[in-house]
């Protein structure tokens, strides 16, 4: 006998979003005490104009801001606009990044941002996300830098440093670089959007070290829920 009842349509497992380990309090708190601690965060990267940001930027992956800005001094006093890079040429522009990492592939990139950028953008740098991430060599990191540090925009780029800090505190816990900036998007106060990239890359950078963390060092000591402290 067929039976005419119909079985119950299955549940779909609900994905919880990763979410913050510290007190909406706590957060404001960290923030005021990393800005106290660093009053005026930058890039370390050295440039001069929102084209050469991107250039530095996309040399940096794999490599230190102190080597990339060993070279791009060389390379910046000979190029530094769209067109004067496309001038030098992909073996111009190797020959004086050879002591950075990946430096054929980034010869490539940079000689191919500079096209797309006289092409697609008029030879001006674009300031939207979703056109910076078309040129060559730039990913969602890399246009976040430059959105923040040249148009001011409150945007987060999660490199190794802040994905460690992030993770260590529990400020905003994840599993990877996009779960991490989607929750720092939505737990950082907003009047501290603007550095909450800086302070947090640069404490990542200088004191909340992969290794052995300078915790003894720490202004935000107290706040962190980090289990393996140092001091």
């Amino acid at each position: 006998m067929t039976s005419n009842s119909k079985s119950a349509p299955s549940k779909k497992k609900r994905v919880s979003k990763p979410r913050t380990r510290l007190k909406s309090d706590d957060i404001l708190e960290m923030f005021v005490k990393l800005a106290d601690d660093r009053p005026n965060p930058e890039t370390e990267l050295e440039y001069n104009s929102p084209f050469t940001l991107v250039v530095a930027v996309a040399l940096s992956a794999q490599a230190t801001d102190v080597g990339v800005n060993k070279a791009t001094r060389v390379l910046f006093a000979i190029a530094d606009t769209p067109k004067a890079m496309l001038d030098l040429g992909e073996e111009g522009v190797a020959e004086r990044i050879k002591t950075i990492g990946l430096w054929r592939n980034k010869a490539k990139n940079v000689i191919a941002l500079s096209k797309m950028i006289i092409d697609d953008f008029g030879g001006e740098v674009p300031q939207t996300r979703e056109e910076l991430v078309k040129l060559p060599g730039v990913g969602r990191k890399t246009a976040n830098v430059v959105l923040n540090e040249v148009f001011g925009q409150p945007t987060i780029a999660v490199d190794t440093h802040i994905f460690r800090v992030s993770n260590r505190t529990g400020l905003a816990p994840g599993k990877n670089p996009d779960q991490v900036e989607d929750l720092l998007e939505r737990v950082v106060p907003e009047s501290f959007k603007k550095g909450a990239h800086h302070w947090l890359i640069l404490h990542g950078r200088y004191i909340c070290l992969a290794r052995k963390p300078k915790c003894e060092k720490c202004v935000i000591y107290d706040l962190c829920k980090f289990k393996e402290k140092t001091a």
